[in-house]
């Protein structure tokens, strides 16, 4: 996934690749909060893994853990998630898809 740094109260951001399917599909735009509120279990979120600080991605909280954050896709049968690169650190919050239809996002219990 390729993004500008998160500078921005609100950042677009055009997600990549199956890992979040069905909730996120490839192509998708969505909206990405810095800052407003803590990050809880179930948000959607853009982060940055420990073990590869170049991979921006688009995952689902599942857990603080180590000073971070344990994510999952959606899509049980993509694995590009803490079950192979560990723990990440997270950037901000998907609060809303604009494209190709709006969504507007919440919580969702894991």
């Amino acid at each position: 996934m390729t993004v500008p740094r998160l500078r921005w109260p609100l950042t677009a951001v055009l997600v990549t690749g199956p890992s979040m399917s069905p909730t996120l599909r490839h192509g998708d735009a969505v909206l990405v909060r810095r800052g407003d509120r803590a990050v809880r279990p179930g948000d959607l979120v853009v982060a940055v893994f420990r073990s590869r600080p170049d991979l921006l991605v688009v995952k689902r909280a599942v857990r603080a853990r180590d000073g971070g954050w344990w994510l999952r896709g959606d899509n049980d049968l993509v694995t590009d998630d803490s079950r192979a690169y560990g723990v990440a650190d997270v950037r901000g919050r998907v609060v809303a898809r604009y494209w190709p239809g709006p969504r507007i996002f919440g919580r969702r219990g894991v």
